[in-house]
């Protein structure tokens, strides 16, 4: 099997799944929109975006289904199966559509927007994502006063996925020191070594700075 990954958030995610389960595959940075680069992934992604994992000459895109299938071929519980599926399926869907997509407008316009030359901060849609921001972030406060992990007895996927952003803070600068119980629950997985350096070892250049 082989990765195609980035830096970016998604394909970071991807990453720190397979070096959390310890999968057993070959790593390669890739940047398919990059010129002369689009004929070589269309094939295996439409969309041309990351991660891509290929395997058997065939192609799985999108970091959710890539982790269900790391997850299954190393037998571990990372996604969660059985009864305690529909719970974990319910932060991944909750997670995407309020706090992880909080963070990724507010994360697009400091980051995304500024280290790709796509134009300058739009402030409106910043407060938005703020907005958005605190009213997740409020759930998630107080679900995680009340529990370790999202996954309750240990870390999960979902607590991977909801954090997808949070690695990039520095630049999104999302007010997070206003919730202790999301503070504790991050610096948690910050311990996990897959989590905090997923590119160990990887060819893997840097972002470009933001402008």
């Amino acid at each position: 099997m082989k990765l195609f990954f980035s830096r970016n958030p998604n394909p970071r995610l991807a990453v720190a799944v397979a070096r959390h389960v310890d999968a057993n595959l070959e790593f390669e940075f890739a940047a398919p929109f990059a010129p002369g680069q689009a004929e070589r992934f269309r094939p295996l992604n439409p969309n041309l975006s990351l991660p891509i994992l290929v395997n058997a000459g065939e192609s799985l895109w999108e970091a959710d289904a890539i982790a269900c299938r790391l997850s299954r071929d190393a037998r571990c519980d990372f996604w969660r199966t059985g009864d305690d599926e529909p719970e974990m399926i319910q932060w991944l869907s909750w997670g995407k559509e309020n706090f992880a997509r909080a963070c990724d407008i507010v994360h697009f316009e400091r980051g995304t927007k500024q280290r790709y030359g796509l134009g300058p901060v739009d402030h409106a849609k910043v407060d938005e994502g703020l907005r958005r921001f605190r009213t997740a972030a409020a759930v998630l406060e107080g679900e995680l006063s009340q529990r370790k992990w999202l996954g309750r007895h240990s870390a999960s996927y979902a607590d991977f996925r909801m954090a997808t952003f949070l690695p990039f803070n520095d630049v999104a600068k999302l007010p997070l020191e206003e919730y202790p119980a999301v503070c504790r629950w991050y610096r948690q997985l910050e311990e996990i070594a897959a989590w905090r350096d997923p590119f160990r070892g990887l060819d893997a250049p840097e972002l470009p700075p933001i402008r």
